[in-house]
């Protein structure tokens, strides 16, 4: 017997805006892996970004019943990238930078982790794979990181990572563009990171 097809978000929206807890905890077992993914990279914190998801989420639950329609996936993501803004405005008041060293680049973390079962060294390589990656997204303002973020990582078309940041699909586009340059120079002095990060060779 085929297994039932998963709910659409609009049914699960509509049932959560009627005060459905369970269909709304459906919609965040859904979206908590790519938002703290997001999290994760902009904030180069597993703890920060365990946070930022989880005020994220409560924000999206008190936000929910003015939730017109349209691209859940883009709303949930503008809310963490906000969230993580937030943060890093906090941060740069502070006085602080992202500390590294509780990043475990685990299955959540890594960028790219392959379908069949990795072996250990294979592991090992992920691991430092995710560390210098996270480190060269370290070094760019927190504007560009967000679109390196949605559009190289995540994978947002320009139009939809502009709605996310609330710019215009230029201002993105510049954004990214600027990044990648950053992000070459970085990488020029780690040429093994360019068969994980292919799209700054474009």
């Amino acid at each position: 017997m085929a297994a039932s097809p998963e709910p659409a978000d609009e049914g699960l929206v509509a049932a959560a805006q009627r005060g459905d807890l369970t269909a709304f905890n459906s919609l965040v077992a859904r979206y908590q892996t790519p938002l703290f993914n997001l999290c994760l990279r902009m904030l180069g914190d597993r703890q920060a970004a365990e946070d930022a998801t989880q005020e994220a989420f409560l924000s999206a639950h008190r936000a929910l019943p003015r939730f017109a329609g349209g691209s859940l996936r883009s709303w949930l993501t503008r809310i963490a990238a906000n969230q993580c803004k937030d943060e890093l405005r906090r941060r740069r008041r502070r006085g602080t930078t992202s500390s590294l060293d509780r990043i475990v680049d685990t299955d959540e973390g890594s960028l790219e982790i392959p379908d069949e079962a990795p072996t250990a060294p294979e592991l090992a390589e992920q691991a430092e794979l995710g560390r210098q990656l996270q480190l060269a997204l370290d070094i760019l303002p927190a504007d560009q990181r967000e679109a390196i973020v949605l559009v190289d990582l995540q994978e947002f078309r320009y139009g939809e990572a502009a709605r996310v940041a609330g710019v215009s699909v230029g201002t993105v586009k510049s954004r990214v563009h600027r990044g990648r340059r950053r992000l070459r120079a970085y990488l020029r002095e780690h040429p093994e990171l360019i068969a994980g990060y292919r799209r700054l060779e474009e």
